[in-house]
């Protein structure tokens, strides 16, 4: 009998390196000249997986979405999986924008996944969804190698990261 090879297929955000680039983008905010007297300000709810941000208008909203942004870049916290809300208004006449932090695979995307790598034709390749995840399996490594390279090519609107291989 033939062995299977198998790896995993997640998407996860590490909670305390958001945590960090969040601790680094309200130093910047505070030392910021444009951001001066500003009512800028930036929380991370962990049990809802949500930021939120507000400020006096959309311009400083921008401005402080980007200082955010380039954060979580320099501490690896891939911003595909940060989903921002629409822009609503709050209280005392600033605005405000809920950013929802994707952890797992949705099950859309994950149906995408299984359609592309069915779609490429790679013999014996199967991929299962295990609830947020995927299991891709085969008996040769070499196309597990080769699927692995293909959902890295194509973009599916999340950062994946594939582990457990074996």
């Amino acid at each position: 009998m033939a062995a299977t090879y198998s790896f995993d297929v997640t998407s996860t955000i590490d909670l305390q390196e958001v945590d960090n680039a969040i601790n680094q983008a309200r130093k910047e905010i505070a030392q910021r000249y444009d951001f001066k007297g500003s009512t800028a300000a930036i929380e991370l709810d962990q049990k809802a997986n949500t930021l939120t941000l507000s400020a006096e208008d959309n311009f400083r909203l921008e401005a402080l979405w980007e200082v955010l942004a380039t954060r979580m870049v320099r501490r690896n916290v891939a911003v595909k999986n940060l989903k921002r809300g629409d822009v609503e208004p709050a209280g005392g006449g600033t605005v405000r924008q809920v950013v929802t932090l994707q952890m797992g695979i949705p099950s859309e995307a994950a149906r995408e996944i299984v359609k592309h790598l069915k779609d490429l034709k790679l013999k014996k390749v199967q991929a299962a969804i295990q609830g947020d995840q995927l299991r891709v399996s085969s008996p040769s490594k070499d196309e597990l190698q080769a699927a692995m390279g293909a959902l890295r090519a194509k973009d599916f609107g999340i950062a994946l990261q594939f582990g457990n291989y074996r």
